[in-house]
């Protein structure tokens, strides 16, 4: 089951509001909210559209993919967060570290997960079926194959 099952897509950006304004007055968080708050934090080009509710609310992404949606952005960190913690599908959490290893640390881990997850499940909806979760790893395994020579 989804982390956010049943919320509107309003509800959602509020929830990633709220995160933020808790953890930038320094209230308790609950662990889902923390998370957000982190996910948050390492992007500074979606602060200010976080901090204003109006404004995020409001926000569309523009049509033909010209700029990155940031709260597909942020829900596919924690997708794939979610995925590491629950090793699922199996193996990815140690994909994870030898991501980080290849990759120099977790947030380009992470954005290489992202990366095959965003392909396997835009494949997914286009043929009307489950995400092929052996393709997801597949394609998240391309990032530890070494660089072919500049020749």
């Amino acid at each position: 089951m989804s982390l956010f099952a049943g919320q509107t897509r309003e509800q959602l950006r509020l929830a990633y509001a709220d995160a933020w304004r808790r953890h930038r007055a320094g209230l308790p968080l609950a662990p889902l909210d923390a998370q957000i708050a982190d996910v948050i934090s390492l992007h500074p080009q979606y602060h200010r559209l976080v901090a204003d509710p109006a404004q995020m609310l409001a926000y569309e992404p523009a049509a033909g993919g010209g700029h990155e949606n940031p709260f597909l952005h942020m829900g596919l960190h924690l997708a794939v967060r979610d995925q590491i913690a629950t090793d699922r599908p199996a193996g990815i959490r140690e994909l994870h570290c030898a991501l980080q290893s290849r990759l120099a640390g977790t947030h380009a881990a992470e954005h290489s997960l992202m990366e095959a997850l965003a392909e396997v499940l835009g494949e997914a909806q286009r043929a009307n079926q489950a995400p092929d979760e052996l393709r997801y790893l597949a394609l998240a395994r391309r990032a530890l194959r070494p660089a072919p020579d500049a020749g």
